[in-house]
């Protein structure tokens, strides 16, 4: 099982052997405790669930305390599921994920929330185009448009694209090159960009799709 809990630091570049400029997003990755495994006969299902950076015991409730101790970890602020797809488990409860379970050229998804962009428009939020300004329109410029029917069935269908919340939503960016890995910062970087906001914590995980 190769997974691992982080924060994205930021975007980077860096240059390769032959000098090509590769843009990097930089991953705190780890070091992450293995909390609990999850088996299909006890739980229905097959997972790893992970703790990542320590925190206050004070703020953590009794029961998420005795959770970790069960271990004899210590108290941690993120708990984290990683789904298997069924087999054995490679990992026990209690042991210590560092980030040099991933290797230099490897190929992983990263998960992650978006930004929030609050309440956007269908020009910013669905990339539509505007209303013409001619003809007498005074407010419909970055308006929708039409989005009825006719008398039958008489209403907006399901799905439409209109204005909404905006971002701030589960993204997950596959297939992402592995292009530096730093156990002694416990630092990861990957070619290409990470969802969400600096600071913000990501799940990185083996690459379900090749890269081909």
């Amino acid at each position: 099982m190769k997974g691992i809990i982080g924060k994205k630091i930021g975007m980077t570049q860096i240059f390769d052997e032959v000098g090509h400029v590769v843009p990097v997003t930089v991953i705190e990755a780890g070091p992450c405790y293995v909390t609990q495994v999850r088996t299909a006969d006890r739980d229905g299902y097959v997972a790893v669930q992970m703790g990542f950076e320590g925190v206050k015991p004070q703020r953590l409730t009794q029961g998420q305390l005795g959770h970790l101790q069960r271990n004899n970890l210590p108290a941690l602020r993120y708990l984290r599921e990683f789904r298997l797809r069924g087999g054995d488990v490679d990992v026990q409860e209690g042991q210590e994920i560092k980030v040099n379970v991933f290797a230099k050229g490897e190929r992983v998804d990263v998960i992650g929330t978006s930004k929030g962009r609050g309440f956007a428009g269908v020009i910013k939020r669905h990339g539509f185009s505007r209303q013409p300004k001619t003809h007498g329109q005074s407010d419909r410029e970055r308006a929708p448009g039409s989005v009825g029917m006719r008398t039958d069935p008489g209403r907006t269908l399901r799905g439409q694209r209109m204005p909404g919340r905006m971002g701030n939503q589960r993204v997950t960016t596959q297939n992402l090159e592995v292009i530096v890995v730093d156990p002694e910062r416990n630092l990861l970087a990957v070619r290409g960009s990470v969802p969400g906001a600096k600071n913000g914590l990501v799940l990185i995980r083996q690459a379900r799709k090749s890269g081909s």
